[in-house]
């Protein structure tokens, strides 16, 4: 829904764009762009602007505008090439968002540094042609009355539709949660207390059970770990949230060494919890080392034994390269696209930690989101080593990525682990305090603060 232009209550204004783009500039009928201040502290603040062509295709552009105060510089910036002289802003478009077409919107975002005030950009322009249009439209169809109730009330048993996750009225949505870590170490991370901050006060949409097949996992007492898992679908349906059950095959990075205990887990899992609505299976975590060709081949015989027992779950499949779709092996997502596993309501894995992965592996979801179902099952703030520090402009950068494009995601991890990808302080899980400030981390502040914020399922 286009929104009037005003001035937001946090300080925050919108500005609307008329459209003229293409070096020379192509004509266009218009366009808008919202500015955003997301975040501001001492001497700093994150800020986002949507740009969204209602007109024309348009290409090659660059946005303009114009710092008011002489103290306000781009210190980083995201989903674009950001330069600054003097006070004059530009943001170039990259790879992935360069091209607009009628109707579609990029979300672009910077973190910035001030000295005296800080008030709102000034003089937008695209390609060098002053922006004065308005863009409020009198035609725009009333949006969805927010829809009540839990995420897996409001959405049912999910599927894939095209290139989206899809709930029961056939619109694609966006799940975003939190992953346990190994549930074999950080057990009582996982009780009523956690669970519960998880739904209500986090308000996520899933959680999901990393099941370590291997380091002290499934393969020492297969029976054991197959009634953890399952004690943490109930608890996660008894919540209204998705429970995405993890095969966390890791060492060795073939999927085929654990195929025999794949086959074996999900003939039980999946008998067990057929009849719930709120169950995903994720089938191998992160193959590597390995040829595309091996998972799919995996992908292939573990999806028909989910299949006879629950005919109608998603399942996820991992792909190569620590599932970054070959990108972390020299490859990318043509692979999959031209040899896809033959088997029909099935998503694929991406993976990425913001600190090492950047805007190659960005363009690389960009490009293959409009090819493929994907799902970030899995993904950090810090580096891919799960440790170091947040590195928080690439991790709002992909965050804002993934909202656009609808891709749902888990992060790693909902544990007071001592390592800097944790949502918690080392020490949490033996208290019942899991959402204040006082146990939360860097990396536990950024996600509850953008999990928290309100889902708007569509219903019709």
């Amino acid at each position: 829904m286009k929104r009037l232009l005003a001035l937001l209550a946090t300080g925050a204004s919108v500005v609307g764009l008329t459209v003229l783009a293409g070096r020379p500039a192509q004509a266009a009928t218009g366009c808008s762009a919202e500015y955003t201040i997301t975040s501001q502290w001492a001497g700093g603040f994150q800020a986002g602007v949507k740009v969204t062509n209602l007109g024309d295709p348009v290409s090659d552009w660059t946005l303009g505008f114009t710092m008011p105060d002489t103290g306000q510089k781009v210190v980083q910036g995201w989903n674009a090439t950001w330069s600054q002289s003097g006070s004059a802003v530009t943001a170039a478009g990259v790879d992935w968002n360069r091209t607009l077409a009628t109707g579609a919107s990029t979300d672009l975002g910077f973190v910035g540094s001030f000295t005296g005030s800080n008030p709102a950009p000034t003089s937008f322009s695209l390609n060098g042609v002053a922006c004065t249009g308005s863009v409020t439209d009198p035609t725009d169809p009333p949006t969805d009355p927010p829809a009540t109730g839990t995420p897996a009330d409001v959405n049912g048993q999910l599927h894939v539709c095209g290139v989206h996750l899809c709930n029961q009225y056939d619109r694609p949505i966006q799940l975003r949660g939190m992953s346990t870590h190994g549930i074999q170490w950080f057990g009582s991370c996982y009780g009523d207390a956690s669970l519960d901050a998880l739904a209500d006060d986090w308000k996520s949409d899933l959680l999901r059970v990393a099941m370590y097949v291997q380091e002290d996992g499934y393969e020492t007492d297969p029976d054991g770990f197959t009634r953890q898992v399952n004690r943490l679908v109930d608890m996660a349906e008894a919540r209204g949230m998705y429970a995405l059950i993890d095969f966390h095959t890791l060492t060795p990075g073939d999927p085929n060494y654990n195929l025999d205990r794949a086959k074996t887990f999900f003939s039980s899992v999946a008998a067990r919890n057929a009849d719930k609505k709120n169950v995903i299976y994720e089938i191998a975590n992160e193959p590597n080392g390995v040829s595309w060709a091996a998972v799919k081949n995996y992908a292939e015989q573990v999806i028909p034994v989910i299949r006879a027992a629950d005919p109608d779950a998603v399942v996820i499949v991992g792909t190569r390269g620590w599932s970054s779709l070959g990108v972390s092996d020299g490859s990318n997502e043509s692979e999959v696209v031209n040899n896809p596993v033959n088997a029909a309501n099935i998503m694929y894995a991406f993976h990425f930690y913001a600190a090492s992965h950047k805007d190659n592996y960005r363009a690389t979801v960009s490009r293959a989101a409009s090819q493929l179902p994907l799902f970030v099952s899995e993904f950090g703030t810090v580096s891919a080593t799960g440790g170091g520090a947040v590195d928080r402009a690439s991790s709002v950068a992909w965050l804002d990525l993934l909202d656009q494009l609808k891709i749902s995601y888990a992060n790693w991890t909902f544990s007071d682990a001592d390592e800097g990808s944790a949502a918690f302080k080392p020490g949490t899980c033996n208290g019942s305090d899991f959402s204040s400030s006082a146990v939360l981390t860097e990396s536990g502040t950024l996600l509850k603060s953008r999990i928290s914020t309100a889902d708007n399922f569509p219903t019709s």
